[in-house]
């Protein structure tokens, strides 16, 4: 048999990860500045991680949500304390998309709505309704097609302000990234995301942020929608959450009801996903892992805002992007086979960084050293030019 032939493959097999770090079969070490999608919160294979799963597996690794599971207990106390959300209500399910998918049905199970609005260059999964309100549709097929969608230029406020104006009692959720990860890191303005707040509580709406690759740490706060100093009715969250055991969640506000059977999940919250979860997040805190993100993120915003050929530097922490020219349309290429680092794309003229949130100031400089080498021999010509010039 077969894989389904649905994911353009580099030609490499990884083998082996440890901290910032993975090896191929052939031994060669690689700097990761990607962490698999966003995935590698904690570094690859954290010793305090796999003894926290090991233990649990030795107990139980498997039980159904129809009994008492105290490990999932203890991940919401710990997830409240740490993100600061401790009156919030925690749900587990499995990934990013069953994330989104449950937030937007409980808004519609809360509001008695069917609309929702959501941005231009949106990604918020693949499943029924989370690829409805993605902006991509060469990823929906006819059966995902929702005639409930508005969809909105992102940070645009006039013409949101004029959709809720005229349709705001009629809308169950804004769904929104702070930052844009598929999209291509683009940030949403504070004033914009304090903006559908202020909406979304005069209407009666769900505010929903999807936090599932900018959140958990990533850029310096536990939620990207923290730097607008607004909390949201729902956040949803899935990558860094078990630094790569399959986990998700959605953390709700309490002045949304729960009822039994209105959500549902057999694997969600299983002992071995929330024991990788606690391990995350208490070594988030033991680690002081949010001050490295923000410190190491502000240090690379700045040295690579100082490149004068890569183009438009954004992002907030370790989540960073920025445009590649034609020129050196190879950038990506050429740091993985010649300088053995990987990075991300959310476009062929888009480079994304989402290494984990451990990476250091020096892993940093050998990134930003690789990326001159790259591009100073362009400069050089630029210079020649402008000397041929005078």
């Amino acid at each position: 048999m077969k894989l389904f032939d649905v994911y353009p493959l580099q030609d490499v097999v990884i083998e082996k990860g440890e901290g910032c770090y993975v090896w191929d079969d052939k031994g060669q070490k690689y700097l990761d500045f990607y962490g698999g999608h966003a995935v590698i919160s904690i570094g690859h294979s954290h010793p305090y991680w796999k003894k926290f799963i090991t233990d649990q597996l030795d107990k139980i690794a498997f039980y159904s949500n129809s009994v008492k599971l105290p490990v999932q207990q203890k991940l919401a106390e710990t997830f409240g304390r740490v993100s600061g959300k401790n009156d919030y209500q925690l749900f587990l399910i499995n990934s990013g998309a069953e994330a989104n998918e449950n937030a937007l049905k409980l808004a519609s199970f809360h509001t008695g709505r069917k609309k929702i609005v959501s941005f231009s260059k949106s990604f918020h999964g693949r499943t029924s309704l989370a690829v409805a309100v993605t902006d991509n549709p060469k990823l929906r097929a006819r059966v995902n097609e929702n005639e409930n969608i508005i969809s909105l230029p992102f940070n645009d406020r006039e013409k949101f302000e004029k959709v809720m104006k005229e349709q705001g009692n009629e809308i169950a959720a804004v769904i929104i990234e702070a930052i844009q990860g598929v999209g291509g890191i683009r940030v949403a303005d504070s004033g914009f995301l304090k903006l559908i707040r202020n909406l979304c509580d005069v209407h009666g709406t769900v505010m929903i942020a999807d936090e599932v690759q900018c959140g958990y740490g990533r850029t310096g706060k536990f939620f990207a929608s923290d730097h607008a100093g607004v909390d949201a009715d729902i956040y949803s969250m899935a990558k860094g959450i078990g630094n790569g055991f399959p986990l998700a969640a959605i953390a709700i506000h309490p002045k949304i009801k729960a009822k039994y059977s209105m959500l549902g999940t057999t694997f969600g919250g299983n002992p071995l996903a929330c024991a990788a979860a606690i391990a995350v997040l208490e070594v988030m805190e033991n680690e002081k892992l949010m001050k490295n993100a923000e410190e190491t993120g502000n240090y690379l915003l700045e040295k690579l805002s100082q490149n004068h050929v890569i183009k438009n530097v954004r992002g907030k922490g370790l989540m960073i992007g920025f445009d590649v020219p034609g020129e050196i349309k190879d950038l990506r290429k050429n740091l993985l086979f010649k300088h053995h680092i990987f990075t991300g794309s959310a476009s062929p003229d888009v480079v994304r960084l989402l290494p984990p949130l451990c990476i250091s100031k020096e892993q940093a400089d050998v990134l930003l050293n690789a990326i001159q080498l790259e591009t100073s021999p362009l400069k050089q010509k630029e210079i020649e030019k402008l000397s041929v010039g005078k």
